[in-house]
């Protein structure tokens, strides 16, 4: 049912907006002449992602709140309710106003005849391609209750996962910026004074001291350009990123780098097991589970590794072998499917590696931030000892001439 929102003025003069769903605007108009309120504006609310000349409330739509509508969306298909009559009945429990108007939206495509994944996919603010191709998976083989249930529980893994990365980040960020605050006054506070004072002995200054008074020079009249540097940087390396051949060797940077590789690996073999063995044991084909599984994984290295497996069981051979030729599996995980499919508990075998290294990924963040932390003061430390040392020198040159 379509959005609409209103200005008017109610009984004791006061002037209010909201919204409220009608069939037309005429039925929206009805409804809150109803309501005792004089009508001043109505316009029909559309999402920005379907029309850009549609009106939006702005409001972005929250992971948690995303989860909640897949898990609430999934238990009303389990019920055996219709794909609109669920949809309906989600837009009035909904609280995020933006996803009201996408689900209104959404609801409208599916009762003109489109496939749910087609009507979601106009929306890709809301609904990424991992969601609208498992979406369309589901629909497929028609599971869409079950993959809608592990969507929700990959949605909120990823808010847990996202939420324990900035946790442990907080401290050693808060260090770095108090830290290069305190360093960034000394260079244009401090360190011209004792330049000026150097200057005006006129004697050779040793080049740490030279080093620093140039980047302070820099520092007082030109550190606009660092600002134009790091945002110029950050898109390019967005635009970069966003293209083949940057996706591939920043995919493959990120497996390989030290301490985080280990994570993004262990994340995404973790993500693999517990989702293959969900859909395996609900009864999804192993055919469309690994389909499905390959779009929930977002590297693009693994992601491989896995059609090269769906294609290896659909010629009807073991899926274990190129996973485990393509190197990006750990050997362990490898060797756990390989009994898992000969002794026919693979969804069990799958489950406990998912386990493990959801456990280790745990325990690695938890390394990461006992690490970073040393780090950080070992860096500050040695900046400060650089100025300082840049200070003393001519000091103590300065001594030994008199």
């Amino acid at each position: 049912m379509p959005i609409f929102q209103y200005k008017g003025i109610n009984n004791t003069g006061k002037e209010i907006k909201n919204s409220i769903n009608a069939e037309s605007i005429i039925q929206a108009k009805q409804k809150i002449k109803a309501s005792g309120i004089m009508i001043i504006d109505v316009k029909e609310v559309k999402s920005k992602d379907k029309s850009s000349s549609g009106i939006s409330f702005g409001k972005k739509v929250k992971v948690q709140d995303l989860a909640l509508m897949t898990r609430q969306l999934a238990t009303l298909i389990k019920a055996k309710i219709q794909i609109v009559e669920a949809l309906n009945a989600l837009q009035d429990q909904v609280d995020n106003e933006h996803l009201k108007v996408v689900l209104s939206e959404v609801k409208q495509d599916v009762n003109e005849g489109s496939s749910l994944a087609k009507a979601m996919g106009k929306h890709p603010k809301v609904f990424n391609n991992v969601y609208v191709n498992m979406i369309e998976a589901g629909e497929e083989s028609g599971t869409l209750e079950v993959v809608l249930l592990r969507l929700a529980d990959f949605t909120e893994s990823q808010m847990k996962l996202k939420q324990k990365i900035q946790g442990a980040m907080i401290y050693p960020i808060i260090m770095m910026v108090v830290g290069f605050g305190l360093i960034s006054v000394i260079f244009i506070q401090v360190i011209p004074q004792l330049a000026k004072i150097f200057t005006s002995m006129k004697m050779e200054l040793p080049l740490p001291t030279k080093i620093c008074i140039a980047i302070s020079d820099y520092m007082q009249s030109y550190w606009w350009t660092l600002i134009i540097l790091f945002f110029a940087g950050t898109w390019a390396f967005k635009k970069w990123k966003e293209t083949a051949s940057g996706e591939r060797k920043w995919h493959r940077i990120t497996l390989s780098a030290p301490i985080v590789g280990d994570i993004v690996r262990m994340i995404n073999v973790s993500r693999f097991c517990s989702t293959l063995s969900t859909l395996l044991t609900s009864g999804v084909p192993i055919l469309t589970s690994l389909k499905i599984v390959k779009n929930l994984i977002p590297n693009v290295h693994m992601k491989g590794a896995v059609e090269n497996a769906k294609e290896a069981v659909q010629e009807g051979a073991s899926m274990a072998i190129p996973l485990k030729e393509s190197g990006e599996f750990p050997s362990m995980v490898t060797h756990m499917i390989t009994l898992g499919e000969r002794s026919g508990e693979l969804e069990d075998m799958l489950t406990i590696v998912s386990e493990n290294y959801e456990d280790q990924v745990d325990a690695k963040i938890g390394g990461l931030t006992s690490l970073l932390e040393p780090i950080m003061i070992v860096f500050l430390g040695a900046l400060v000892f650089f100025i300082v040392i840049s200070v003393i020198m001519p000091m103590m040159k300065l001594n030994s001439v008199r």
